[in-house]
């Protein structure tokens, strides 16, 4: 394997398998190759290119955290680009959660130069509320997490100690119950 950029399945998953089995300089050649990959799709998909980076480096300590899961039955690309949406959605989830402090009540927003102003969905978002308020404790917890505030299966599985298929499930059958309502 030269200093070329690897883009292939089959390559970057020989390099994975060889890293798994201690392989340092295929485990070296692996992160640079994919680095760049990753950085590459990122930056035109965020903002700001300092995301792009800072993703990125996320990514690759997943990756780096993750390698032993991963199995060379199966190609690799998918299985880095799932790492990739995941720390994605995570790094903007907590950036945009910072800015919390920026944000306005929907009834109070005026649509300046428009002549619109948005009102009555004060009542609407509580209807929402009472309506979430139906689910309780983890049914509710579950449902919050993946659909509201972006949560993968796997990630709210691991938060509560649960199997992903009984994640889904929940979430699911709270839909159903919320859309009955």
């Amino acid at each position: 394997m030269g200093p070329t950029q690897i883009d292939s399945d089959d390559e970057w998953g020989a390099l994975a398998k060889l890293a798994q089995a201690g392989d340092k300089r295929a485990y070296a050649i692996l992160l640079r190759d994919i680095s760049g990959f990753i950085k590459n799709y990122l930056i035109t998909r965020v903002a700001n290119p300092d995301w792009a980076d800072d993703i990125t480096q996320e990514v690759l300590v997943s990756v780096h955290k993750s390698l032993g899961s991963y199995s060379a039955e199966r190609a690799f690309k998918p299985w880095l680009m799932a790492i990739v949406g995941f720390r994605k959605a995570d790094y903007l989830r907590k950036h945009y959660a910072k800015r919390g402090n920026m944000q306005v009540e929907l009834n109070e927003t005026t649509l300046k130069g428009q002549g619109v102003t948005i009102s009555g969905h004060a009542g609407e978002l509580k209807d929402i509320e009472a309506h979430l308020n139906k689910l309780k404790g983890k049914q509710r917890t579950i449902f919050e997490k993946m659909r509201i505030y972006g949560y993968t299966a796997q990630e709210v599985a691991d938060e509560l100690d649960m199997s992903v298929s009984a994640v889904k499930v929940s979430v699911h059958r709270s839909q159903k119950k919320l859309q009955e309502e």
